[in-house]
């Protein structure tokens, strides 16, 4: 007898990430203060280590079904919050409960081995991303002809251009049946002549997934793929609801810099 059909979720509950940063000059930490407007603290004796809260106590409840899309001024916590969810970062406080496979595609070339082949890297790229090597068998054949890279796939990878590995990447990364698929800003598939094709295997990719979490700055991308958004701002969510309510309120929020944190000092990125 089988069981039921397993139902995807993802719940974060009062979820606070910091990190911890050392020895900044006072005028630096003076500047960026000033910039993330309360999310750094000074720590230690002598303040000589500085806290970015880059998640302030953000809940968020995601179902079956959700195609969640998350917008917000750099430094808001769009990324980390992503990161929370596949698990690369540990909540100092708070917890993520997930029903369902996390897939997280943060790169288009996840584990690429040079002195390996094209075939070679297929197997380990797929292992990488939770396939198993009868699901990597299987859609081996799709991958190549997607790829169209033909006999390099034979040759190592070191031997390719910057477009050959693109499309090897994408073509690799895009073939997972994901659970819960989680997308920053896109991946990108190499030249235009092979854009529309990666336009319409991205949207292969999202159809397949239980769950779609997609942080981007593009309002088309967003409107396209997501049936709710979340603005992020300091850290936490300030809107969620209606993509084009959320979308509009982004919008205003841009319009006004004053309340706009920046992410980066110092060439250091922060909290997005």
């Amino acid at each position: 007898m089988s069981g039921a059909p397993k139902v995807a979720s993802v719940k974060v509950e009062h979820v606070t990430v910091s990190f911890p940063v050392y020895g900044w000059q006072k005028s630096i930490r003076q500047e960026f203060a000033s910039r993330v407007g309360g999310l750094m603290r000074r720590e230690g004796r002598k303040h000589n280590r500085v806290t970015i809260q880059a998640l302030d106590g953000v809940s968020l409840d995601i179902r079956h079904g959700d195609r969640v899309g998350i917008v917000g001024p750099n430094g808001a916590g769009k990324s980390t919050l992503l990161r929370v969810i596949a698990g690369v970062y540990e909540p100092i406080a708070g917890r993520v409960v997930i029903e369902g496979r996390i897939s997280p595609l943060f790169t288009t070339s996840p584990g690429l081995a040079f002195e390996d082949t094209g075939y070679e890297n297929i197997i380990t790229c797929g292992l990488f991303l939770g396939m198993t090597r009868e699901e990597i068998t299987r859609k081996i054949p799709d991958i190549a002809m997607f790829s169209e890279l033909g006999e390099y796939l034979s040759l190592p990878v070191r031997t390719y251009s910057t477009g050959m590995l693109s499309r090897l990447g994408f073509a690799i990364a895009t073939a997972i049946d994901p659970e819960i698929l989680l997308l920053d800003e896109g991946i990108g598939a190499g030249d235009a002549r092979f854009a529309e094709r990666a336009k319409k295997r991205i949207d292969a990719l999202v159809e397949r997934a239980n769950i779609l979490v997609l942080v981007s700055h593009s309002d088309a991308l967003i409107r396209s793929m997501c049936n709710r958004a979340l603005l992020m701002q300091s850290g936490r969510i300030a809107l969620s609801g209606d993509v084009e309510d959320v979308i509009e309120a982004y919008r205003t929020l841009n319009e006004q810099p004053d309340q706009r944190p920046s992410a980066s000092v110092a060439g250091l990125s922060v909290g997005e």
